[in-house]
């Protein structure tokens, strides 16, 4: 079986958030559906590293978790600086269950074993954030990334970590999310977070050993990106 990986869907079916004011987002929900279903097998594990739903709750998010329940195979989401339907891993796991979103699993300080690598990873945040309590959400980010790939390791199978923001910016680096990447000995980071005219410049690049892939919706025309081993 394969394994995807696809961030930033954005996707707003209950709310009056379309992305479809900006260049290159045009009917990006069938887009993403089509290309999905004619890619992934329900036998595949897709990887969703957040900003799934413009959803403030995980009633209003709701539309948008069946519908990315209703495409093939299994997926692992993590959160995004925009899910804000975001939710205790307990809320989590009874809202999939009261309304039977038997596909979604979700990334919160745990990990997933796939075919061949464990799947890892948290939201993360901005390196240069200069507010009061900054400290202490990158605190928490790291030591959350550390609890991941810590489970991940457990496998006996390679940590691959998934953010939702990147580690290495233009401008400067998180360096510690970087330091717990770097100390476990990841070496391959999916992120998402970039959009626009920015997208070329993260692409795809390496810093002190780490192998960082870009993987936002509309950078890769929103089709799930296979994850080749």
């Amino acid at each position: 079986m394969s394994v995807y990986v696809i961030s930033d869907p954005h996707l707003s079916l209950s709310v009056p958030k379309p992305m479809d004011i900006f260049r290159g987002w045009q009917d990006y929900t069938q887009r993403l559906k089509t290309n999905w279903e004619n890619l992934v097998s329900p036998g595949d594990t897709v990887i969703m590293p957040g900003d799934i739903s413009w959803g403030m709750s995980l009633e209003e998010a709701k539309a948008d978790l069946q519908f990315i329940n209703s495409l093939p195979g299994k997926k692992i989401i993590g959160k995004g600086n925009h899910d804000y339907w975001w939710n205790t891993m307990n809320k989590l796991k009874i809202f999939t269950q009261e309304n039977e979103l038997t596909t979604l699993s979700f990334l919160f300080n745990n990990a997933y074993e796939t075919e061949n690598f464990s799947v890892c990873g948290t939201r993360g945040w901005f390196f240069d954030d200069k507010s009061e309590n900054a400290p202490k959400v990158i605190a928490r980010e790291a030591g959350r990334l550390t609890m991941s790939v810590k489970a991940a390791l457990e496998t006996g199978k390679e940590p691959v970590a998934f953010l939702h923001y990147p580690v290495v910016y233009e401008s400067g680096v998180c360096n510690e999310i970087l330091d717990v990447l770097k100390k476990y000995g990841i070496k391959r980071c999916y992120f998402g977070h970039i959009h626009g005219e920015k997208t070329g410049r993260y692409e795809k690049y390496e810093y002190d050993g780490i192998t960082f892939s870009l993987i936002s919706a509309d950078f890769l025309a929103f089709c799930p990106k296979k994850i080749m081993l």
